[in-house]
């Protein structure tokens, strides 16, 4: 099993929709502007079937460094989660 890259999904976008591969990676390059760009305001992002984008706070802790076990602090962050729709999780459980 491969990855699929950015390159590879505006390729089956191009195929699917009949548009050139030029045309179908401005509207990747969209979709995913206009996810980032809601998340980075605030808002949740859901697109029925395939899930929801949300953000999430993680606030401070203490962890460690792996490599010398020594404790540093973890300043909080704000970070982008996502839940898949049970479209998506329907699909996926059929893959074997």
């Amino acid at each position: 099993m491969s990855n699929l890259t950015k390159s590879d999904l505006t390729a089956q976008v191009a195929e699917a929709t009949g548009q050139s591969k030029a045309s179908s990676e401005k509207a990747v390059n969209a979709m995913i502007e206009a996810i980032s760009g809601a998340l980075a305001h605030g808002k949740t992002v859901t697109l029925v079937g395939f899930g929801t984008f949300t953000i999430a706070k993680r606030s401070a802790r203490e962890g460690r460094n792996p490599k010398t076990g020594a404790k540093i602090k973890i300043k909080a962050s704000t970070v982008p989660k996502f839940r898949p729709g049970k479209a998506l999780k329907d699909a996926v459980a059929k893959v074997k």
